[in-house]
């Protein structure tokens, strides 16, 4: 390889392994889950009707707590072309997801190759090809980075104020900082205040210039949310203040779930870095310029702990600093392999980057039956395509079903229509039109169960090979009404209650 194709490689071959890797988990599992569904379908919205917002779906599921569309809006600009051609082939709304999530994915890696330049720059090339192979072999950054969350919107401006930070461009590490927690995630200010501490108490930036960056940034980022935001949802609102609120004040996230103190560090960190947690506790130690990064990462992660409601999600910023910890760790071992201490090290460090694939092989696997919702529905629109109604065939999807795999994306314009109405007893639905039921239910009354789709349940310690076994058991239940005669002479699989 002559030294033009060597940069080339250099500057194009990191993105083009982590952008596969994330391809291939967005063609694979290309549904969303709930926590997804608000950006989901406001850009669904934005591209399938457009400026008439009387049909947009947050209208009618408003959700708890308002959100914003501006991500939504980027998104949606960029993903237009390709949908265009998609509505022109009459290709399935589906395309669509895997089009946005694309889209997403580019703009999520683009800045972290942004950050991989500063890497670069301040610690080396070993250094930053190392960041990449940790980060190619964890399962929870690039499976998630294609994923419509706010974290994962805040996260390309996170990672954009990482590497502003790497350069010394202290301001734009404040503006980028502030950017991310005004219009996209709130809780972002525990990582503002810790960084923005850190650069105030080693003079890299003074208090005034601080101020002037911080109030500037600060009523720009408010007048353009609140002016989107208030226009999509008809009234006047600032999303991220009422999130605060909701969250922080009133403390009411710990409705969906608590979990002890540690358990970040002792559960979410172990899991997302693998390989790379070990690791970045010797980069610590091995390179002290690190530490200046890490400290306000690590406070970012502690101040996240006394909040009694956690998910992965929430900490996701904080993988790639500690993984430049890591890849600092990696690079000073694989130096010094061939000394009689460090040769065990580099031994070990093999060893954990193949658990750590293995590790990732099977959480993909999981997460592959974790959306037995949207397998359901397309399976749904497969069988049902045969039956010979002149109908439009009414599918009736219950909250368990819209939150584990169905989108708007994934209804069919051809001869069917859906109803996502909320709040029917299981006994009330036999008196309803509708043609199918998608339900978390066995059996319904009025209805005949005609499949089933089974769903992740839990892992199994296997004693032998594979050493973990992945346990599945029927999730969702596809009902057909026992008046409809043309459905009732179909075959269909049936349904099976018992656990795989």
């Amino acid at each position: 390889m002559d030294i033009k194709s060597s940069k080339i490689f250099q500057r194009y071959g990191w993105d083009l392994l982590l952008g596969s890797i994330a391809a291939f988990y967005v063609f694979m599992v290309p549904y969303t889950k709930v926590e997804e569904s608000f950006n989901v379908q406001a850009m669904h919205d934005m591209l399938y009707h457009r400026h008439h917002l009387d049909k947009y779906d947050h209208l009618e599921f408003p959700g708890v707590v308002p959100r914003t569309f501006i991500g939504a809006f980027l998104v949606s600009i960029l993903s237009s072309p390709v949908t265009s051609v998609v509505n022109l082939l009459h290709l399935p709304k589906l395309y669509g997801l895997i089009t946005v999530r694309l889209v997403l994915g580019c703009i999520v890696l683009s800045t972290l190759h942004f950050l991989r330049n500063q890497v670069r720059r301040k610690f080396g090339g070993q250094v930053e090809a190392f960041f990449v192979i940790l980060t190619a072999f964890q399962f929870h950054m690039l499976f998630y980075c294609t994923r419509p969350l706010p974290n994962i919107l805040a996260l390309g401006l996170v990672n954009l104020a990482y590497g502003f930070w790497l350069r010394g461009n202290f301001p734009a590490t404040l503006k980028y900082l502030i950017f991310a927690t005004i219009i996209f995630r709130c809780d972002m200010l525990l990582l503002l205040g810790p960084i923005g501490l850190e650069l105030l108490l080693t003079r890299k930036i003074t208090v005034w210039e601080a101020l002037k960056c911080c109030i500037s940034t600060a009523l720009f980022c408010i007048g353009l949310t609140v002016m989107v935001d208030t226009v999509m949802w008809r009234r006047l609102v600032w999303p991220e203040f009422e999130v605060f609120w909701f969250n922080s004040v009133m403390n009411r996230s710990s409705e969906w779930g608590r979990y002890a103190f540690h358990w970040y560090f002792t559960s979410a960190l172990p899991r997302s870095l693998l390989a790379a947690y070990p690791l970045l506790l010797i980069g610590m130690f091995l390179d002290r310029r690190i530490l200046l990064y890490i400290i306000p990462v690590f406070s970012f992660v502690l101040l996240y702990s006394k909040l009694p409601h956690k998910e992965l999600r929430f900490i996701i910023c904080s993988i790639p600093i500690f993984n430049l910890a890591a890849a600092i760790a990696a690079s000073r071992i694989y130096n010094n392999r061939k000394k009689s201490l460090w040769k065990w090290l580099y031994l070990v460090m093999l060893g954990s980057l193949l658990v750590s694939l293995g590790f990732s092989i099977i959480m993909f696997m999981a997460s592959y039956e974790n959306y037995p919702a949207g397998y359901a529905l397309k399976a749904l629109h497969k069988m049902g395509h045969h039956t010979n109604t002149s109908k439009d065939q009414w599918v009736h999807i219950d909250s368990f079903s819209a939150m584990n795999g169905i989108s708007r994306f994934c209804e069919n314009n051809l001869s069917w229509r859906y109803s996502k109405e909320e709040g029917i007893a299981i006994e009330e639905l036999g008196n309803r039109n509708f043609t199918y039921l998608l339900n978390e239910h066995p059996n319904v009354p009025g209805f005949k169960c005609l499949f089933a789709v089974s769903g992740f349940s839990r892992a199994h310690l296997h004693m032998g090979l594979p050493p973990f076994l992945l346990l599945k058991e029927p999730k969702v239940f596809i009902h057909g009404n026992l008046r409809n005669l043309d459905i009732m002479h179909m075959q269909w699989p049936g349904c099976k209650t018992t656990r795989d």
